[in-house]
């Protein structure tokens, strides 16, 4: 696992090389990617990452449990696809967009975790990600995702399209800029 200095490290590198692929000012705080991963559970199936980056959430889901194995992380920007391959070579890294998630050569999955830019999005792509992330999950799984907007990240049409109810698990001080943590279900009718 990385320290904090060589996450800083890397994100920088491609933050000023590759300013479009990268959205955010600063690299995850621990805090931020544990409060993400905190009420999940190894036994409970699988996980698919979105965004995964430096892999600050993907050491996270590790420390928490998780085997290599258990994970599917997508990733499209090169220099932090081939980090992930290398740090974590028996995870499955995928160097595709989001919206190709049923890609992922896993079954069983409880949560698909996310660091990808919600509130920079248009709705319609917010839309597919989360259909495609809702078709792959198990009966009952889980969308999670950070934010650093005051609201929910993901468009109050989208969630009623898809029939998704919104809860926000905590908010996250120590992190730069503060975020926010929420986490996406199916509604059950």
């Amino acid at each position: 696992m990385l320290n904090d200095k060589d996450h800083n490290r890397l994100f920088r590198k491609q933050l000023c090389t590759k300013p479009k692929e990268i959205m955010a000012i600063a690299p995850s705080s621990r805090a931020l990617c544990d409060k993400m991963v905190e009420r999940l559970r190894p036994n409970f199936g699988n996980v698919i990452e979105l965004g995964a980056g430096t892999g600050k959430i993907t050491e996270s889901l590790l420390v928490h449990g998780f085997n290599q194995n258990q994970l599917a992380l997508f990733e499209i920007n090169d220099y932090f696809y081939i980090h992930l391959r290398n740090s974590f070579p028996k995870s499955h890294v995928i160097k595709s967009s989001a919206e190709n998630l049923r890609t992922a050569p896993l079954l069983n999955v409880q949560a698909v975790v996310s660091g990808l830019p919600f509130l920079g999005m248009k709705k319609k792509l917010q839309e597919n990600i989360l259909s495609e992330a809702f078709k792959k999950l198990k009966s009952g799984g889980v969308f999670i995702q950070y934010t650093y907007g005051l609201k929910p990240p993901v468009a109050r049409s989208v969630r009623q399209n898809l029939g998704l109810s919104t809860k926000l698990i905590a908010p996250v001080l120590n992190n730069l800029p503060p975020a926010r943590v929420y986490e996406f279900r199916k509604t059950i009718i």
